[in-house]
């Protein structure tokens, strides 16, 4: 079936400047807390844009080195760190002694997740740190939480209806907050996790009008959405009077244990 929002899509750049405006101040402060330093080694899995690697770069300093992978790496333009085309749910992982792993927004895309996880476990080194981010649509479904009148109505049918979308991709809409569980059982560590979702913004509205241009075509031919309603919620963002939501990004880490 394809995944729903390709990154050779126009709109994509645009979800990816949004996405990072959102979500990157409570990642780096994960990263930090993980304790990412001066010559550490660290693996961005499916880094999709720059903006998480340039700042695990400007972390690890020269003495460091961060990979950043994806399957389509056309985003990813830069001399701060290396970049490789790589599957993570297929193919081996690109090394066994990374510091870090970090991954967001990846694992609920990929058919193969327990393959993709057992592969970011194995390429940490004892004491290694991983760090996983995902959404949970099912947490928090709504991408206007004051259902407050028909506009806010509207957009929240067609958020039911993208979900219903991605269901038929397999796409498990409460994977965020089985992270925590997981990481436990794939033989982790010091296993800590928390969640947040911004509630409104211009970024939430940027993220959705991309979100929504990208996945149009798709929401009216499974005849979900009409074109007409479709047009009649992007008027209603372009007002500036909703409050839209993003859903909750859970954000769970742990240690790998150190060998004895």
């Amino acid at each position: 079936m394809g995944y729903l929002l390709d990154n050779q899509q126009a709109e994509a750049g645009t979800r990816f400047d949004a996405l990072a405006e959102l979500f990157d101040p409570s990642t780096f402060r994960h990263l930090a807390a993980l304790g990412v330093a001066e010559g550490w080694r660290c693996w961005e899995v499916g880094a999709g844009g720059p903006t998480v690697p340039s700042w695990l770069a400007g972390r690890v300093g020269r003495s460091g080195s961060v990979l950043a992978t994806d399957i389509d790496v056309s985003w990813l333009n830069s001399t701060a760190f290396a970049v490789r085309r790589h599957d993570v749910g297929i193919d081996p992982p690109p090394g066994d002694d990374f510091d870090l792993v970090h991954a967001r927004l990846v694992l609920v895309h990929v058919p193969q997740r327990e393959q993709a996880l057992a592969s970011m476990v194995a390429a940490l080194r004892p004491g290694g740190r991983l760090l996983l981010e995902e959404a949970d649509p099912a947490l928090q479904p709504l991408v206007c939480p004051d259902e407050s009148g028909p506009a806010e109505r509207l957009a929240n049918k067609l958020k039911r209806d993208f979900r219903t979308l991605m269901a038929e991709r397999s796409v498990n809409l409460a994977y965020g907050r089985t992270l925590p569980r997981l990481l436990r059982s794939a033989g982790l560590t010091d296993v800590g996790a928390d969640a947040y979702f911004p509630i409104s913004g211009p970024a939430c509205t940027r993220l959705e009008q991309a979100t929504v241009a990208q996945i149009r075509g798709r929401l009216v031919e499974a005849g979900l959405a009409t074109d007409a309603e479709i047009d009649e919620h992007l008027r209603n963002v372009a007002a500036g009077g909703l409050d839209l939501a993003t859903s909750p990004m859970i954000s769970a880490w742990a240690r790998k244990p150190s060998s004895a």
